[in-house]
């Protein structure tokens, strides 16, 4: 049986001496696609940030693509996030001055295995714009001027291109209505699964847990509830 592609057992993180995540267990299989769901405060974020590599863990193990997250140091940890992790951010992130494609190419530009994955990546670029429907005569444009949805686009084909081995999507769709919302997703999710991406989608939004293969709620994965967060505090 095939090693998951994140494990995590009895993972902990405290800010500032302020409990926030107790996690007893966590898994993730290569090319699953899991949607995970909870409120403000619930602790999303700071898994997300720990399975990115951008947190390390206090307490517990982490294991992402057999990686010990605790054992690296941060520029390896940051290596390997380049090499291995395609992240969509709720604000997107995008470069504002530079062009549509340029963004796409940034993570070819940082990883020479995504860049090698990726094959040509100007045309991969071209390739994945088009099939998330952005039309070729936005491609040279700041994202600046692109509209949230198109922003949206652009992220998602920058987190996919080089096929990564994860996609981190952080509440991507909180600024869409409910008809857009589901065109992104289907989106994405043909695009993961083409590449063979697992993909892990946070949302505070538990109606969007049908087009996934498995829901998972914080409220279930993590021993600290967000009041107890706020008492210590």
């Amino acid at each position: 049986m095939a090693a998951p592609l994140i494990f995590a057992r009895a993972l902990r993180y405290d800010w500032d001496a302020t409990p926030c995540l107790d996690l007893p267990a966590f898994e993730l299989a290569a090319g699953e696609q899991v949607f995970l769901h909870g409120p403000s405060g619930s602790g999303k974020s700071t898994l997300l940030n720990l399975l990115a590599g951008v947190l390390v863990p206090q307490g517990g193990e982490l294991r992402v693509l057999d990686a010990d997250f605790r054992k690296l140091r941060g520029a390896v940890r940051d290596r390997f996030r380049a090499d291995h992790i395609g992240l969509i951010f709720q604000q997107f992130n995008l470069i504002p001055y530079l062009p549509v494609r340029d963004n796409v190419l940034l993570p070819c530009r940082f990883s020479r295995r995504r860049a090698t994955r990726a094959g040509r990546p100007e045309e991969a670029a071209a390739q994945l714009l088009a099939q998330l429907d952005l039309d070729p005569a936005l491609w040279a444009r700041p994202a600046a001027a692109l509209s949230v949805g198109q922003q949206q686009r652009v992220a998602a084909a920058r987190a996919l291109i080089g096929r990564p081995e994860l996609v981190i999507a952080d509440e991507p769709t909180s600024a869409l209505d409910a008809a857009r919302q589901a065109a992104f997703l289907d989106l994405l999710r043909r695009e993961c699964a083409a590449s063979g991406a697992a993909l892990l989608f946070v949302s505070h939004d538990p109606r969007l847990a049908a087009h996934f293969d498995r829901a998972l709620a914080m409220h279930a994965l993590n021993r600290i509830r967000p009041d107890q967060g706020r008492q210590a505090a």
